[in-house]
């Protein structure tokens, strides 16, 4: 199911075809058993569920995991496939090595992958990595993985970037597999590159918005430099919240024989913020320059602007959560495929959570079956499609 990837010795699932309409467990069944057929006791299937119910309800190690196994009613375990034995059929969890071993050895792209959310028909994905501070050991760096998530706040997919190496090697991987056919793809100024533009332009038929920051000091004064105060294509949005009053301006102007060395520019965006900070009463201002292939008759500033803001949605509502409701960065499962595929328990736990209506309470609230239930236990993770 696996593939290795043309950089570095990364795992990616190949092209997702086929799986669009699959439940989460006949998902699951097409990943290779790491194990060795000797001696395997549990399902391998259920093995994943237990630890990715866990997670839903608030676990942070393989021990935590264990131990919400072994508190688990025997309905809960019966919708997970839980091992029976007996005469009795009792379910039976596998114990904290086992899961640990499943865990830390599954394919970390094949998991990724075909757990997470189908970004086709999006109106955006975002871009970004992040590093889980806790996977440091010795002189070997934390493990930094590049994650795409939808504008709406579903985790697409995520792939660990090599040592030795940055987000750049891995942005066409991570992409690949997925149809982005008229998505509108947003980066961080690091991906303003020739190479990504033409990948996601010509090759996914997709549509990008990279920042332009000091990396491209080229590009960056060709934009500083154009006719701003004279545009008159441009959109205000004021609003007020987190303590703070922000107004933003977005600006956009059609780019044409500025010689730019980058291919796919049809819109320059000029974004000025203000923010004054209504405790302290202390004012900022920030002014962001991005490019587009976005024609004007595609995308007005008032949708550039939601776009660009867009951006900010993988920042807030996935790495902020993992790492302060999941708590991603105190976690200290460092070895094998372990930090990456924990990361990937935890995506799966945010998109079954807010796909159940859930918003922003912590996960360990919301489903905590330690007392046998009265009835039939819906789970989220394995109730039947409708």
């Amino acid at each position: 199911m696996c593939r290795q990837s043309a950089t570095v010795s990364l795992l990616k699932s190949p092209a997702l075809e086929g799986v669009v309409g699959l439940s989460l467990v006949e998902r699951l069944r097409l990943l290779p058993d790491p194990r060795r057929r000797r001696g395997v006791r549990h399902p391998f299937v259920a093995v994943l569920l237990v630890a990715a119910s866990a997670v839903i309800a608030g676990a942070r190690s393989y021990a935590a995991i264990s131990q919400w196994a072994t508190n688990a009613p025997q309905l809960a375990l019966a919708r997970l496939g839980a091992r029976v034995v007996g005469s009795l059929s009792v379910r039976v969890v596998p114990s904290a090595a086992t899961i640990r071993r499943v865990v830390a050895l599954v394919c970390p792209g094949g998991l990724a992958d075909l757990t997470s959310a189908d970004p086709a028909g999006s109106d955006s994905v975002a871009i970004d990595g992040k590093a889980a501070r806790g996977s440091r050991q010795g002189e070997m760096p934390a493990i930094h993985l590049l994650a795409a998530m939808t504008g709406d706040g579903r985790t697409v997919t995520q792939l660990r970037v090599p040592d030795k190496t940055n987000e750049i090697s891995c942005f066409a991987v991570l992409l690949d597999p997925y149809d982005l056919t008229r998505v509108t793809v947003t980066a961080d100024a690091l991906h303003t590159r020739r190479d990504h533009a033409r990948f996601l332009v010509e090759e996914k038929k997709a549509h990008h918005l990279p920042v332009v920051k000091a990396n491209q000091p080229e590009l960056r004064r060709t934009l500083r430099s154009l006719p701003w105060k004279q545009v008159t294509a441009r959109r205000y949005d004021r609003e007020i919240g987190h303590g703070r009053r922000e107004t933003r301006v977005t600006r956009a102007l059609t780019v044409t024989d500025l010689a730019l060395d980058l291919p796919h520019i049809a819109q320059a965006v000029r974004l000025l913020r203000h923010r004054t900070n209504l405790k302290a009463g202390k004012c900022t201002r920030q002014t962001v320059y991005a490019i587009t292939d976005l024609t004007s008759h595609q995308a007005s500033p008032q949708r550039l602007g939601q776009l660009a803001r867009s951006q900010w949605t993988i920042e807030n509502r996935l790495h902020f959560v993992r790492d302060t409701t999941l708590g991603e960065d105190t976690s200290k499962i460092r070895t094998s495929h372990g930090p990456e595929n924990m990361a990937t328990l935890r995506n799966l736990a945010i998109n079954t959570l807010r796909r159940h209506g859930h918003r922003s309470r912590p996960p360990s609230r919301l489903l905590r079956p330690l007392q046998p239930a009265a009835g039939p236990i819906e789970h989220p993770l394995t109730r039947p499609s409708t």
